[in-house]
């Protein structure tokens, strides 16, 4: 990267010149049910933070989130959730087994891919994919629970949940126009054969730091977010000691729901609760419609930008953000407005400035819209990355046909397993451990994709 703009904002970044590195996507894909939150006595941390505990219990070490983003020191999270008018909770993070629940071990059942990303997190790509129809949470318990250590793992795409096509891909993009200034666009496709509903929740709060902090860390002052709303444009300010003051512009129109990131102890243990207005407040305000939950008057350190969108069959739904330090009224986007550069376009200018020499022209040039099934922008970041395109010239009928061969090869994950991981990713089957094999090890699953305990992941 030595000589590249990319590489000039590492190195200022590292050098503390410009805070380039301050925001990332440092947020855990996963944080109930891991040592990290492990307060048991016999160190159990399955069962002492569980799946179920996870929408009402603050958590102290860290916070987890869907294509999440945070700072250095996890104080200020954003991340994206989404309802689908049938599930039983909003889904704000992945679900998964307990060690003992998966006949393979623990496993997170969930379809995410990270698409793309630069050093710094100048831009980063996410996909996330959600079913239409309820999710089943129970159905996998269940199963994979009566199933032998001899017997496959029961995955999601074994449900039935994503047949016909029912669901949706949710792109996550962050582009950075500075340090302190991140563009977010959240884009909803369609897939299936009919037009669907859904309930975008973008998220930003506080971890809990100001209640039961390590006994080698004093509490800190307890910030705070206050909802604006206004025309066009909706807009959350956090207010924190270190990080100063910042804003969430959202392009309307939005509701606000805001509660306290404090946990349910009436839920949890039977305690009452120390505050009107708890974690799982937003969850319990879009699923049950219980608007006590969260607070009327928008003030608090949880909170989500709510809106529900009908999306047509096969087509996409835009939702843009900025979390900025700027003011509004004085940014340099003042005139244009805080959406006036899109990401798409602040990612143009991050990718064309990345050295084609240093990361190959093929990646950034190879872009292509999501093709019949919907996977397409997946295969082709996976297959630039591991070369399967190299020598190929972007564009024109040689290109069209190599992407057409690699799709067939990765449109399902129960087809040429062994043969899509040795000819694409260079990792050979080995059987009870291999990558997406169905007699593989706990933690791995996903078509195609490298194994990883937290789940499927795009390289």
């Amino acid at each position: 990267m030595n000589g590249t703009r990319e590489g000039r904002r590492l190195a200022d970044g590292h050098a503390g010149r410009a805070a380039w590195l301050r925001w990332g996507p440092y947020l855990a894909d996963r944080q109930w049910g891991t040592v990290r939150e492990d307060d048991s006595s016999n160190g159990d941390p399955w069962h002492a933070f569980t799946h179920d505990q996870a929408r009402s219990r603050a958590y102290r070490w860290g916070e987890d989130g869907i294509a999440g983003l945070t700072d250095d020191g996890a104080r200020l999270c954003f991340s994206l959730a989404l309802w689908n008018g049938v599930d039983p909770i909003v889904k704000e993070r992945l679900f998964g087994l307990a060690n003992d629940e998966g006949n393979h071990g623990e496993d997170v059942k969930e379809l995410y891919w990270y698409l793309d990303a630069t050093p710094t997190h100048s831009w980063a790509r996410m996909r996330y994919r959600y079913p239409q129809r309820a999710y089943p949470y129970d159905d996998l318990v269940r199963i994979n629970g009566a199933r032998s250590r001899q017997e496959p793992e029961y995955e999601i795409w074994d449900t039935g949940v994503f047949d016909d096509r029912r669901f949706f891909d949710v792109d996550v993009d962050y582009a950075k126009a500075s340090p302190d200034d991140i563009l977010i666009r959240v884009t909803v496709h369609n897939r299936g054969p009919e037009a669907a509903e859904l309930h975008l929740l973008p998220m930003l709060w506080f971890r809990n730091t100001w209640a039961g902090a390590p006994d080698w860390a004093p509490p800190q002052a307890r910030p705070s977010l206050r909802a604006e709303s206004g025309g066009s444009v909706a807009s959350l300010v956090a207010e924190h000691v270190d990080l100063g003051r910042r804003r969430l512009l959202v392009e309307g129109p939005v509701s606000w729901l805001v509660t306290e990131n404090e946990t349910n102890t009436e839920r949890l243990w039977g305690i009452p609760n120390a505050s009107a207005y708890v974690r799982d407040g937003i969850n319990d305000a879009v699923v049950h419609g219980r608007t006590e939950a969260v607070n009327p008057a928008g003030t608090g350190t949880r909170a989500a930008a709510h809106r529900v969108v009908s999306v047509p069959a096969g087509r996409s739904v835009v939702m843009r953000l900025r979390l900025t330090a700027d003011d509004p009224s004085t940014a340099p986007w003042a005139a244009t407005g805080p959406f006036g550069e899109p990401p798409s376009r602040v990612r143009g200018r991050r990718l064309l400035r990345l050295d084609h020499a240093a990361v190959g022209e093929r990646r950034a040039r190879l872009d292509p819209a999501p093709g019949p099934r919907g996977d397409a922008v997946v295969q082709a970041a996976l297959l630039a990355r591991h070369g399967a395109l190299a020598g190929v010239p972007p564009g024109g009928r040689q290109r069209r046909s190599a992407l057409a061969a690699a799709q067939r090869g990765l449109e399902s994950p129960h087809q040429r397993r062994g043969d899509l991981h040795a000819r694409y990713l260079g990792v050979p089957v080995v059987r009870g451990v291999g990558p997406g094999d169905p007699h593989g090890g706990a933690g791995h699953g996903g078509p195609g994709l490298r194994p990883r305990a937290a789940g499927p992941h795009a390289p």
